[in-house]
């Protein structure tokens, strides 16, 4: 059987994902200096201290703005925005909940009152949310991102691939898009985790998911049979479960495989 995926296709994945890797941009942090400075130290633990630091947003793979109404904020935020520098902000401080914050999405705001620490969870997934794919490379720096990132691209491509299986009416025509996604989501993971992406180390790997697609496939056929009505709702429904479970299998690997320390703060 033809596989799904060809070599020159992985090749050229590899290649890119390779690249994405060296791109070393960090993430700056801005807005008022104590408390970015202590949210700079937060989020370097256990991690690679040059992949946060402080100052302007020119050049930095996301912008952290700590906002707490000051007539400099604004400023930043527009210079951030004119950049085109992914922007989250982190409004502080009591009445932060009714606050409007120029040039940042509603989504993008995370919001903490007076005396509260900074909730990790929520800035590394308004981060994840941002750089979407481009995160992989900076939580294989940041610990603390690395979860988030991770679950936003699990969720992402499983979304992806349910549009995908739903949309396409040709039989086994959308397997080869299928089957690039979930590798490419297994290659993202890896990264994220630190791990170099080698071809014949990841071999394994990419063969694994291959055959995985192809299990899911049939599955996908079996209920078909069983549920001729809607055949589309069932094509997209394998798909994304089955994409997600794989994603999320192949976290759990990874978490109890550890993850090697190629960076270390200072």
């Amino acid at each position: 059987m033809k596989p799904p995926v060809s070599i020159g296709v992985l090749r050229k994945m590899l290649k890119e994902l390779q690249a994405s890797a060296r791109d070393e941009k960090p993430l700056a942090v801005g807005g008022a200096r104590e408390l970015a400075h202590a949210l700079q130290r937060q989020l370097v633990r256990g991690g690679d201290s040059t992949a946060v630091r402080l100052g302007d947003p020119e050049g930095a793979a996301a912008y952290i703005h700590l906002f707490t109404g000051a007539e400099q904020d604004e400023r930043a935020l527009k210079r951030a925005y004119r950049a085109r520098v992914p922007i989250v902000a982190v409004a502080v401080g009591t009445g932060s909940e009714n606050v409007s914050i120029p040039y940042v999405l509603a989504t993008d705001v995370v919001r903490v009152r007076a005396g509260e620490g900074f909730p990790h969870e929520a800035i590394a997934r308004a981060i994840a949310g941002r750089l979407g794919e481009e995160g992989a490379p900076l939580a294989a720096r940041l610990p603390l991102l690395r979860r988030a990132v991770c679950d936003r691209l699990v969720a992402a491509f499983a979304r992806k691939n349910g549009i995908v299986a739903a949309a396409v009416f040709v039989p086994g025509a959308d397997l080869p898009v299928l089957a690039r996604n979930q590798v490419r989501m297994l290659l993202r993971l890896d990264q994220a985790y630190g791990l170099e992406l080698d071809p014949r180390s990841r071999a394994p790997e990419v063969l694994a998911v291959l055959a995985a697609g192809l299990g899911l496939r049939s599955a996908a056929r079996e209920l078909l049979d069983l549920v001729p009505v809607a055949g589309w709702a069932v094509k997209g429904a394998v798909a994304y479960a089955g994409t997600r479970a794989l994603g999320e299998a192949a976290i759990r690997r990874l978490e109890e495989a550890g993850v090697p320390r190629r960076h270390s703060s200072t």
